[in-house]
């Protein structure tokens, strides 16, 4: 992939997305926030609240729930991307009906060709218990193979747990 392309991983209020902010912040670069979120309800219109402010000021933000490659093909040298996050980007494909690997390599292809660096936000979702429902298990499927991907091509991926960042590839140091 490009050069400081970063995968965060963790569950659910993991601490991944701050994690990943601050590792934006520290980058010194300018900031582009890609929203891959849709405000369907009022719970996900007080999360993304949430979201603008823990992150603060300084950020350019892009709402892109489908479509990142025209935000990342823009992306100069000096420019740094935080892509928050993956699983929701894949959530919007799978119930659009879209083909999730086209999407996927898509995808991959869009971040390998980033002039800027790129951090990735995604869920980690293989650690619990089979799914129920055939949906449900599809969804398992794909983010396991897009996180896998895009860990493939990653510079640095690091598992984030209670808030804790672990180095599953790469070195924390110098990170983004």
């Amino acid at each position: 992939m490009s050069a400081g392309v970063t995968l965060v991983l963790g569950g659910a209020a993991s601490g991944k997305s701050v994690f990943a902010e601050n590792l934006v912040i520290s980058s010194g670069y300018e900031r582009i926030y890609l929203a891959t979120s849709q405000a369907w309800d009022d719970e996900m219109k007080a999360k993304i609240k949430k979201h603008i402010t823990q992150r603060g000021k300084g950020w350019t933000t892009v709402e892109a729930p489908l479509d990142l490659a025209p935000v990342l093909e823009n992306v100069k040298k000096k420019q740094i991307v935080l892509l928050d996050c993956a699983t929701m980007w894949l959530t919007n494909h799978l119930l659009a009906d879209h083909d999730l690997a086209e999407q996927t390599a898509s995808l991959i292809k869009a971040v390998k060709a980033c002039k800027g660096k790129v951090v990735i936000v995604s869920n980690e979702v293989g650690l619990s218990v089979v799914p129920e429902n055939e949906l449900a298990r599809r969804f398992r499927e794909a983010q396991g193979t897009l996180n896998q991907q895009i860990a493939v091509e990653a510079d640095t991926v690091v598992a984030v747990m209670a808030g804790l960042p672990i180095a599953l590839k790469g070195s924390l140091e110098g990170t983004a």
